[in-house]
Order: structure tokens, then C-alpha cells, then sequence
């Protein structure tokens, strides 16, 4: 699987998981746009949707985690974008919708994680 490739190469740095998190939401958007090409096969569009899902399935099991220190009210929005994300990948599995949502909630989430200057 050719996404899955790119991930491990996305390492923490010293800034933290903050960025670890935008840096993997940016491997596999990019992931995702490339697979919304029209030329791309139907596997490869499949394997960048499930590492999304994927991606997103980690960040809900963080999100959950008693451990886990941001505000509730931010917990329970990101935990529905995550439900939200699992079920358009359903969606995009069969053919019901194209990638442009999912590409579009990483792009929001990464805005918020950017680095501040």
C-alpha cells in the first residue's frame, strides 16, 4: 500500500505531538488527493480512505483516553468529527460520496494544529 509508506516517515519532533498530529494529517491528506485524481485506481483510492479512517481512529482513541488533557467540550467535537469521518468513509467505500469532505475536515483540523510563528 502506497500511503501507508509515507507514513512512517512522519516522526515527532521536539515541538510534540501537536505536530506529530498535523504533519499526519498532512501526509494522508495529501494521500487523499492524490487518490481523488481521476486516473487513480479504485485500490489505491480505497487504501488512502481506510489510512484516513485509520488516522482518525487513533486520534478518537486518544480523545477518549482519561489521560488525554484538552478541554471536554474540544474532546467531544473532535470525537464527532471522527465518527463523522468513519461514516463518510462508509459513504466513500460505496461510492456515495467523493473525497472532497474528508480532504476538507483534515484541512480544518491541520488549520488549527499549524504551527503559530
Amino acid at each position: 500500500m502506497k500511503g501507508y509508506a509515507a507514513y512512517a516517515k512522519v516522526q515527532p519532533t521536539k515541538e510534540g505531538y501537536r505536530d506529530l498530529e498535523y504533519k499526519v494529517l498532512g501526509t494522508v491528506t495529501g494521500a487523499l488527493i492524490k487518490a481523488s485524481e481521476p486516473e487513480t485506481e479504485l485500490a489505491d483510492k480505497f487504501n488512502a480512505v481506510l489510512w484516513n479512517e485509520k488516522v482518525w481512529n487513533a486520534f478518537r482513541c486518544d480523545l477518549s483516553s482519561p489521560d488525554n488533557q484538552l478541554p471536554d467540550e474540544l474532546k467531544a467535537s473532535l470525537i464527532s468529527l471522527a465518527i463523522w469521518v468513519s461514516k463518510e468513509t462508509n459513504r466513500v467505500m460505496d461510492h456515495l460520496a467523493d473525497l472532497d469532505g474528508l480532504i476538507s475536515i483534515n484541512r480544518q483540523v491541520m488549520a488549527g494544529l499549524a504551527p503559530k510563528d
